[in-house]
This record gives structure tokens, sequence and C-alpha cells, in this order.
């Protein structure tokens, strides 16, 4: 009896956040008519970023429609259609589960509690009647011998653009790999031409998640919680729009010490 009632109150609880944004300071420079694309670059697995990015799509409804791109691989989205579409949070968690690949199975961060929280509130703001899709935004690029990273870089470009095609109205907001956000090209990479470089960057605006310090459930040698250097101000809060890294991005999401967040099952 207990459990159910909690499992009650938790889900009230993310239908109230569909419509009680909690805005991030400094936000509001993102929502100019030019800017097509806003792009989160994240350490993955952290509890922060995730929860920040949907405060940053709920607000952004407010603007108008939105596509949120999430870096899950293509062949997952018939299960976050399905997951979308499920008449209960019950429901929609088995359809996540149901699929036997992808990031609550293989872990690296992106399948996060914090990970599902995320996808649970984009629901919640559908279910609410909110202008808000959730699309996958790795696609399946073939592997080929002598083809390195950049041709999946152009791959995902071109897959972010097609997700705006759809939705000419919408602004497509995407929670991305740091790298795979960035705005310059790196110079004797295999990568080449990060994935957000593709785009002509007057549409576009990536921010990086500020390095303040805190862990990050991530793989290295071993899966577990691995530090964040402390390498951006650690007094900075909120959105800073100002050049970063020669202009890698156009700007920080400072949001302070970060906390891992482990795997979990949906």
């Amino acid at each position: 009896m207990i459990a159910a009632l909690l499992a009650a109150s938790l889900h009230v609880a993310v239908l109230d956040g569909a419509s009680d944004c909690r805005p991030i300071a400094g936000a509001e420079v993102l929502w100019r008519d030019d800017v097509r694309y806003v792009f989160v670059g994240e350490t993955h697995g952290t509890t922060e970023a995730p929860a920040a990015f949907a405060e940053l799509v709920c607000v952004a409804l407010e603007q108008g429609p939105v596509t949120v791109s999430v870096e899950y691989p293509v062949q997952m989205q018939p299960t976050l259609d399905a997951f979308m579409a499920a008449d209960s949070d019950t429901a929609a968690r088995a359809a996540l589960a149901a699929y036997e690949y992808g990031p609550f199975v293989h872990h690296d961060g992106r399948g996060s509690g914090a990970m599902l929280e995320l996808l649970l509130r984009i629901r919640a703001m559908a279910k609410a009647g909110e202008d808000v899709t959730l699309v996958a935004s790795v696609p399946d690029s073939p592997r080929v011998e002598g083809f390195r990273q950049s041709y999946a870089e152009m791959d995902r470009a071109v897959l972010w653009g097609r997700q705006a095609m759809a939705r000419p109205k919408a602004r497509v907001m995407v929670l991305v790999g740091r790298v795979h956000a960035e705005k310059v090209r790196r110079i004797g990479s295999p990568l080449g031409l990060p994935a957000a470089a593709h785009i002509r960057p007057e549409e576009t605006l990536s921010l990086s998640l500020a390095r303040q310090g805190g862990e990050a459930w991530m793989c290295l040698d071993e899966c577990g919680n691995a530090p964040i250097p402390e390498s951006d101000d650690p007094t900075l809060r909120g959105l800073v729009l100002a050049p970063q890294q020669d202009g890698k991005f156009d700007g920080l999401l400072a949001l302070g010490p970060v906390r891992a967040s482990a795997p979990v099952k949906p």
C-alpha cells in the first residue's frame, strides 16, 4: 500500500513538473527567433545536466514547439515513440525496458536515473498538451575501413537537419556528449569537424556543461563514479553566453559541482 502511494505521488510530481518550469538564470538569451538549434554538450552520467536540460525544454515550450533530440540510436525511435504514447508511466517504462540494446542495457552514462527522469519529464509535458516530440540522434552510420569518426559526425548533423525540417516551426534542443556539440574543427583528430559545426553557425547556440567539480558515473578503466575537473570558474551559476574554448562553444551552462547518476533499469 505504501509503495503504491509513493508511486502515485511520484507520478503526480512528474506531471506537475510539466507546467512548473524552474527557469535557469540567463536562459532568456536562447530564445532568439534566428536560433533553430540549441545544443547542450554534457558529460554523461551526472544528475544535474539532464535535470537542467529538462528545465530549458520546459521554458522553451513557452516560446513555441520543441523537438527534443537525445543521444540514443535511431534504431530506438520506435521504442521512444511507444514510450511517449503509453497510457501510463508504468507502460512507458516497460517499453524502454523491452528494448534489448541501447543505453539502458550497455551502460555509458546515458542510461542513468537522471536520464530516465528527463524522459519521463518530456513525456509528462507532451501528455499535458505541450507541443514537444522526442527523437533519437545517433545515426546508424556504416563502419567502413578508412572512413573515420568525421563521417559519423556528418551523419549526425544531417539527422539533426532532417529533424528540424520535419517540424520547421519547432526549436531543436539537443542533449549530447560535449565533443559533438563543438563548433570548431579539431585539427589532427579523426573526429575532424564535430557534428554541430556542420550546421550554419548563425542558427545554433551551443553550450558546454561547466566543469566545476563533483562526480559523474562513467566507464573508464572501470565503471563507476569518477571526478569532474574544476577547469571553469567555480562561482558561476546559470547560463553564461560568452565564447568558450576558442569558439568551440557559445557559452556555459554552469550548475556547480555535479553529482553522479548511476545506471537504472526502467
